[in-house]
Order: C-alpha cells, then structure tokens, then sequence
C-alpha cells in the first residue's frame, strides 16, 4: 500500500509540470514533545515528528483547476505509537481482508504517505463545479462548529488539516452575497457498492454587510444500522458587530425503527449547538474569545466522518472554551486557553507561545495541564492512561 502511494504522489508532483500555469505550495513542520504521563502511562515519553504537506494547483484553460496534496510523516516516540495505534484500531474496523497498514518501519522511525487532496474545479460565470478527494466546509463555528459534521473540529488541536472525502459539489451565485450549493458524499462504508450510507445535501448562504447566514440540510441514506437514514438541519449564523458573534447548530433526526405503539427500539434524535463572541481590545493587540456548546445524547453516533484525534463528545453535553491572545508585538503572540468538560468537571488549561522566526517560519510552543479525571481531564474515563502535563515545540516553514 505505501508503494503505491508513493508512486501516485510522484506522479501528483510532477505531473503539474504537463500544465503552464502551475504552482507548488506547502508547509514542514518539525515538531518534538515531552509528556509527563498519568495512571498507567509512563511517567515520561518524549515524541519526535516530521511532518510535510505538499499541494500543487494548476490552471488547466481559463475554466478548470486541479488541486492535489499529499501528507509525508516521519515520527518516533509518542507520535509513532500513537500513529501505531490508530492504525490497529483502523485494520480492526476495517472489511475482512481489506486491512493494511500504510507505515514504513524503518530502524528508529516509521513513516507514512497519504493522499489528502484529488480534485477538480470547473469554473463559470455563476456556476461552479468540484469533485473529487476534497473538503466540504460548512458553518461558522470557531471552536466546536456543530454543522461542519464532515469535519470535526478540535480545540485542543486548532491546528490540524481535517480530512478529505470523495464528494462533488455545484454552487450556483446568482448575486454576489447569495450561494446555493448542492453536494454528494460516498457513502462511509468505501466499498459498499450499493450506494447505502450515502449523503445528499445543499446548503444557502446570504451575506449581507455586517450578517451572515447559512442553512444546511443533508440526507444520509439508509443503511443496516439506521433503517430510514439520517436526516441532519444546520443553521450559522454570523454578527460583526461590535462583538464578533457567531452561532452554529445541527439538529440529526433518525427516524423510529418500528412504529411507536410497538415499542420498538429507537436511536435518540438529537441537538448539537454552540454560541461564541470574540472581542478586541488595545486596537486589537488582546483577543478575547468565548464559545459554549451543547452536544445531544446522540451526536457522537451521528458524525459521519470522525477526525481520529477529535474530543470524543460523549462524556459530558455541556462545553465551554475560553482564550486570551496578546498580540505581543508584530511578531510574537502570547495566548491562554482552557476547555471545560462542565459535566465531569474536568479541564485542560493550555498556553501557547508563537514567534515569527523569519519570512516563512515560525516556532510555537505549546504546554497544556489536564486536570480532573473526565473527557477533558488528565484521565478520560475509557482509558487508565493520561497525562499531567504536555509540553510541544514546533517549527514551522511555508514554501
């Protein structure tokens, strides 16, 4: 398998050059950690990461653009077990025969090559077209984000590259501030080749100058484990007001399996919503940053594409995040940050360190302090390992 990822990576790399107007773009991070562990973790493991991503976009004509990327990664330590693990759990879940395993072992690392990015772009005057490996982005949530179910977001990771999917997409603008836009996922299951599980949707958006909204409908279609598919109604909302103020909501509706005088079984129906307001004060050198979510019983079971390192919303429906960034000089950005698990009362405090190094690098230091046992404490209740303190340093460059 990593064979041939490599070889359809070279081939994505060089193959831009068959077109003229092609540009190469991409970031290297390096990155080590130290990690003080919890329970039955060690008491100290370290973790050493390098890690590429590579895009190429070219103009094909004056209406067709190409996108491609791939990940290159090369860990040891924390990162490599991590990575280890994962993968495990992804062969476990997997078809019978069709688990592998895309790392290289190498004497004191293993590496790994993934396809992130496959896609085209067809552009007209009021149409347009993608299709193919992609993002589909939805909402305006900054911290939790409910309607963006295709990709989860992180808080305590803001940073990582959510996932793509095999989808395409017509977005039709009729007027400058006005976007409808219809899309196709596959289904979750990739080699189920009778289309069950796949998502249907379209979402509106309107943009006025201080307003912004979007509504979002999508059908899952039915498979084995939800017998009349899943039906999932988003709203976002965005103010720039005074106050930046924005809120996200999903409402996932899974209609009763039998009739209910049968007393059937039935999954929960359920709301996910967040509520943030973000501030500037001192001509925008201290950003001050809010956001609440509620997650229904039944949102972990509906995300149709979870991100492997997400929070696993589950354990408490009720979160806050709060942080302050002190834009120390043009240069450097010193910020505090803290996620709330409101339920289990657990908590994970975090600053983080951020200095322009040169034109095109950057380092960021990060150290966070779990604390409590629950979702996002130093032990989460599904694991008798955690941490007490975790402390990242990275480097960036952007080429």
């Amino acid at each position: 398998m990593s064979r041939i990822f490599t070889l359809l990576s070279i081939f994505l790399l060089s193959g831009g050059f068959l077109f003229a107007q092609t540009t190469f773009s991409g970031i290297l991070d390096s990155t080590v950690s130290m990690n003080a562990g919890a329970g039955d973790a060690p008491d100290f493991s370290y973790g050493i990461e390098e890690f590429a991503n590579l895009r190429v976009q070219s103009r094909i004509g004056g209406k067709a653009t190409f996108f491609g990327a791939v990940n290159l990664m090369a860990a040891a330590g924390d990162y490599a077990k991590n990575a280890a693990e994962l993968a495990d759990a992804t062969n476990a879940a997997a078809p019978s025969g069709m688990n592998s395993t895309a790392f290289i072992y190498g004497q004191n690392y293993i590496a790994a090559i993934e396809l992130e990015r496959l896609y085209l772009r067809l552009q007209g005057e009021h149409l347009d077209f993608n299709g193919g490996l992609m993002r589909l982005p939805f909402g305006y949530g900054q911290v939790w984000g409910p309607s963006d179910f295709l990709n989860p977001k992180n808080p305590l990771r803001p940073d990582a590259r959510p996932r793509g999917l095999l989808a395409a997409s017509f977005s039709w603008y009729p007027t400058d501030t006005f976007k409808l836009l219809g899309f196709y996922c596959s289904p979750r299951d990739a080699i189920e080749v009778d289309g069950s599980g796949s998502l249907f949707g379209i979402t509106l958006d309107k943009h006025w100058e201080k307003i912004s909204f979007q509504v979002l409908y999508a059908l899952e279609t039915p498979t084995d484990e939800f017998k009349f598919g899943l039906h999932r109604m988003g709203l976002s909302l965005k103010a720039d007001l005074k106050a930046g103020i924005v809120m996200d909501m999903l409402y996932t509706f899974n209609p009763p399996q039998t009739p209910l005088e049968t007393g059937g079984d039935y999954y929960l129906s359920g709301l996910c919503f967040s509520l943030g307001v973000d501030y500037s004060f001192y001509n925008g050198k201290l950003i001050a940053l809010a956001e609440y979510l509620f997650s229904g019983d039944s949102y972990n079971l509906t995300v149709f594409s979870a991100e492997a390192d997400r929070p696993i919303v589950q354990d408490n429906n009720n979160y806050f995040y709060t942080s302050l960034t002190w834009r120390y000089s043009e240069l450097t950005n010193i910020g505090i940050a803290c996620v709330f698990g409101l339920d289990d009362n657990a908590i994970t405090p975090a600053i983080t360190y951020n200095r322009d190094l040169f034109q095109g690098a950057s380092l960021t230091v990060t150290a966070q302090f779990p604390h409590g046992n629950g979702e996002m404490g130093k032990i989460h209740p599904d694991s008798n390992m955690g941490t007490y303190f975790l402390c990242t340093a990275r480097v960036r460059l952007r080429f």
